[in-house]
Parts: structure tokens; sequence; C-alpha cells
């Protein structure tokens, strides 16, 4: 079975707080609300201080920061996964430009992106989990999430800049020790697809290609075309934990953390209440970070390792959401 052996997180230039955000995109908005309510005080965009870095980058450097932490080679890996809805390019995928730059050339390796919007990461990790135990000569695989949306803000919106930021955090899966209970152990996965047309990137895919009208038009990059309902992770995070659970025949005290979507810390707080759980089990990392998307799941998971909240062993339940709609939970040991 297989199971994380090192995390490793990127975030590109220095912090940027939400006065200096104020003067850099020239937008006014609520700071005290973004602080207490959502979370979110600091974030990292390249963009904004100038670096010539986009999300192959990110993934780069997150993605060597995990195989040093293992102790593994790029050239001991044999597949690579990017999780993310703002990719390098349309084409060719992230993850095989990933593999280029840490292998250095031809190499008997798979290579895919998986697109869930910001439930990529977990999607990700089940997918290759799954993989790895129906292919034991697959010995390590790297899985990272990234996420660049700012690359796809507009001038002027307010609620895109406030909220999304750039990062990347990725692991390292390789096999679990000789004795030792399973590291991956059951993941769930939801989707409704009738709900695609809420937020979102629109303009350059198939059916909306990126013509000079639609960019005099403003009608290019992150679009949001209807409120997001407030209260939906809220009702959708308990139930999909409590199945996974009961899958697993795990009960809610026995795990030791929680990970969720950071992207509103008081719905976290909502949901770790709702689950019994004290707010100790879990751990936010938005205040640093902002929203990084497929990204925040694995930087909250390495942030947790880096700060001793989560240890070898520990039962560890990863939930995260995203548009379309795609929602999806892991439950890890460490």
């Amino acid at each position: 079975m297989p199971r994380i052996l090192g995390t490793g997180l990127y975030a590109p230039g220095e912090p940027i707080d939400n006065a200096e955000l104020a003067r850099l995109t020239g937008i006014s908005f609520d700071a005290p609300r973004l602080e207490t309510k959502i979370g979110i005080k600091a974030r990292h965009i390249a963009r904004l201080r100038s670096l010539a870095q986009s999300t192959a980058d990110f993934a780069e450097r997150a993605a060597r920061a995990a195989l040093d932490d293992a102790g593994v080679t790029p050239a001991e890996v044999s597949l690579f996964v990017v999780a993310t809805d703002t990719p390098e390019y349309v084409s060719p995928a992230t993850a095989i430009l990933l593999q280029g730059r840490l292998q250095g050339g031809e190499a008997e390796a798979g290579a895919f992106d998986v697109g869930a919007s910001c439930a990529s990461f977990v999607t990700a990790l089940d997918t290759v989990s799954r993989i790895m135990m129906t292919s034991p000569d697959l010995r390590y695989a790297l899985v990272v999430g990234v996420y660049d949306m700012p690359a796809f803000l507009r001038p002027g919106d307010e609620f895109g800049w406030t909220i999304f930021a750039d990062g990347a955090g990725a692991v390292l899966l390789g096999p679990d020790l000789p004795g030792e209970e399973p590291g991956y152990v059951d993941g769930v996965l939801k989707a409704d697809g009738t709900q695609w047309d809420y937020v979102g990137v629109y303009a350059g895919g198939t059916r909306k290609p990126v013509t000079r009208e639609l960019l005099d038009a403003g009608t290019w990059g992150l679009e949001l075309l209807q409120k997001l309902p407030g209260d939906r992770n809220v009702k959708l995070w308990p139930p999909m934990v409590r199945r996974l659970l009961d899958r697993a025949g795990v009960t809610l005290p026995e795990v030791d953390h929680f990970l969720f979507t950071q992207i509103n810390k008081s719905v976290i707080q909502e949901v770790m209440a709702i689950l019994g759980a004290p707010m100790e089990k879990t751990t936010c990392v938005m205040d640093r970070y902002g929203y990084t998307g497929s990204a925040c799941i694995p930087m909250a998971l390495h942030t947790a390792r880096r700060e001793g909240r989560v240890k070898h062993g520990d039962l560890v339940v990863l939930v995260a959401s995203g548009a379309g709609l795609a929602v999806g939970v892991n439950l890890v040991r460490l």
C-alpha cells in the first residue's frame, strides 16, 4: 500500500499582506472581515512581485522539496501527477513538463494531470494510490497540487485578488514498511456537473477560444457567473467524512487530524463543531498563504508535519471542494 514518505511546499516571493495588496492592485476591500471571517491575512503572488514564475515552476520547486524530504532521487520516480485547474498550458500536461525538468529526458515513467478544480489534489491522491496498489513495480510517485489562479485575474476583480494566491504542495508516495498498517486507507468522491456555471476560467478551451473580441469585452480569465452558496461546504463535508470513516471502520475520535480546503476559516470552525472535534485537530494556513485552491491541502499537510501537529502513524482526513462541483475526501495514515 502507498504511504506519504515526504512533503514539500513552495510559495513565490515575499508575502503580501492586505494593506500592500490594496496598494499593488488599486482595489478597496473590507480587510478586517477578510482577516476575521475568511482568515486571510497574507498571500504570495508571483505576478504582483514581477516574478517570471508560473505553474510549472511552482510545481517543480515543491516536488524537489518533497523528494529531498523523502531522500528519494528523481530517477527513482515512476509516476508524475500534477493536480491543478491552472495548468502551464492547455497542452501538453504540466506533469509532462515536471517529469522532463526532474528527470532530464526520456524515462520509463508516466505523467498526467488531474483537473477537478480545487478538489484536484484529493482526486489525484486517490487515483495514484489505487494505481500503486495494483502496480507492484511502481515504487515511487509524485503528486503535486499547484495553483496559479492570479494569472487569470482581471484588473479590478475584488473577489479574485483578495481570495486567490499562488502556491504548490507535493507529496512523494512510496511503499509501506513491513509490518505497518496501510498508508492510504480509502477515499470518497462526489460530483455534480450541473453546477459548472458558478465560477471558473471559461475562456481558452474549445467552447470559448480566446479572440480579440473576447479580450476587448473583458470576458476572459476567472469569471464568477453565479454567487456560490455560503453553506455548501458545511452541508457537504460532514456527511462525506462520516461516510468515508464508516467505509474504513474508523470512528471520528480515532482521527488525529483533519485538513480542509483553505477557503474560509469560519466554515472550517463550523464543520469541526459539527464533527465534534476541537480546532486543535485541524491546521489552517490561509492566514499566511491565502487561498491556493488545488495546492492548499498538500500545503496544509506539509505545514502540519513541520509544526508537529501530525506525526508518523497518525490518521489524517483530507477534505476538498472545487467548482463544477467536485468534492473528495481521503483517509491516510502518515
